[in-house]
């Protein structure tokens, strides 16, 4: 079977800041420019957003790429779509690729919805009739007809989002490239869209799908990647992926990492591992910190994830709540949360958020909770609300 979307040994480095601060930085990076010689492989602000990715996509495959905020999926579908170049590794895309990577991205603001259909599909190569013939198939599809011939600057991120997946999939692509946008759009869309995909991939066209919808990677994926800090932490079957991407090992949970100074020690419930829907939830967290200052943008943060689906239902960093990044010494914190949520299982953890390059630096502990049926309710979460009888 002939492949269609090559990533071979793919490596991405950024800089922090991306611009030069001062004319002490600027000038010797002129001067290396105009010396020809090369600039060190890795300075003091640079780190890698990707490090050695490769996989490859064949017609009729669903490659899912699933990890964490920051762990370069974005960065990797950019590439792919080469809407950015790599600094070292091939890739290879054959045929027209149909993506939608950022809501609006590729739009032009002050045209028309109608008047974009048109500009992206002479982008990907379409003559005017052919975009004409497909032209109320994605205005049906993306459900926006009232709005065709206004601006899409005036779109909200749901209407901009239904246009743009409609676009890349009936423009007949040859690869389809989407990322986790789709989660702006309403349910009903989301469920067109996922049927649109799976049709397409059973029609034999490769696709590539970043999604934090993990009940979706395991029904569309025929293979799944997962990432972590730009590294492919492991790779196989969708659930092989989404196990290890909810149940990391002991030793990414709690690392002593020397690079950053934090060693988590232990993070635990101070009121059981299960409790009623709407009750509180007590955690204690307690770690070492043997570094005298940090990096400007290093955090803690909280998150607490649906088991079931991987969704983030709920993430707050320690600055938030005046709780700042300790300074070489032990320390305890307390979290208190409402768990007003449905019943099930959810993951609560902590991790060293880096919020200058949006990266996890260091995984923390992460343990299990039973949320018990209390009241009957439907949905994800329950919120505070009253009910009054005036009359």
């Amino acid at each position: 079977m002939e492949t269609t979307l090559v990533f071979d040994k793919v490596w991405k480095r950024f800089r922090r800041g991306a611009v030069h601060d001062s004319l002490r930085e600027l000038i010797p990076s002129v001067a290396r420019r105009l010396s020809g010689k090369k600039r060190p492989e890795l300075e003091e602000r640079d780190f890698w957003a990707l490090t050695d990715i490769s996989f490859e996509v064949k017609p009729a495959e669903v490659l899912g790429i699933i990890g964490g905020n920051g762990a370069g999926k974005s960065t990797t579908l950019k590439i792919l779509n080469e809407l950015m170049e790599p600094t070292k590794g091939r890739v290879h895309t054959e045929g027209k690729i149909g993506s939608l990577i950022e809501v609006s991205a590729g739009f032009h603001q002050d045209l028309t919805g109608r008047q974009n259909v048109f500009l992206q599909g002479a982008i990907m190569g379409m003559r005017k009739a052919e975009v004409k013939q497909k032209f109320d198939d994605i205005v049906e599809f993306a459900g926006i007809s009232e709005f065709i011939d206004t601006p899409v600057k005036r779109y909200s991120s749901g209407m901009n989002a239904r246009l743009g997946f409609s676009i890349a999939a009936h423009l007949e692509p040859d690869v389809l490239i989407i990322d986790e946008v789709l989660a702006v759009g309403d349910h009903a869309f989301q469920q067109r869209a996922f049927g649109k995909i799976k049709k397409m991939a059973t029609g034999g066209i490769p696709v590539v799908l970043v999604s934090h919808q993990l009940d979706r990677i395991a029904e569309l994926c025929t293979k799944v990647i997962l990432l972590e800090k730009g590294v492919v932490k492991t790779s196989g079957s969708a659930a092989h992926c989404i196990n290890a991407y909810l149940h990391p090992p002991e030793e990414l949970q709690i690392a002593a990492d020397n690079h950053t100074g934090i060693q988590f020690e232990s993070l635990k419930s101070l009121n059981g591992l299960a409790v009623s829907s709407g009750e509180g939830l007590s955690l204690s967290l307690t770690g070492r910190s043997q570094r005298e200052a940090y990096p400007h943008g290093w955090q803690l943060a909280f998150h607490v994830l649906q088991e079931s689906t991987g969704a983030e239902l709920h993430s707050v960093q320690s600055p938030q709540r005046g709780v700042m990044l300790p300074l070489d010494k032990h320390f305890e914190h307390r979290i208190d949360v409402q768990m007003n949520v449905v019943p099930g299982n959810y993951l609560i953890g902590v991790v060293l958020w880096d919020a200058e390059t949006n990266q996890h630096v260091l995984h923390g502990p992460r343990i299990k909770i039973e949320v018990l049926e209390r009241l009957k309710f439907w949905g994800t979460h329950q919120l505070n609300s009253d009910w009054t009888e005036i009359l």
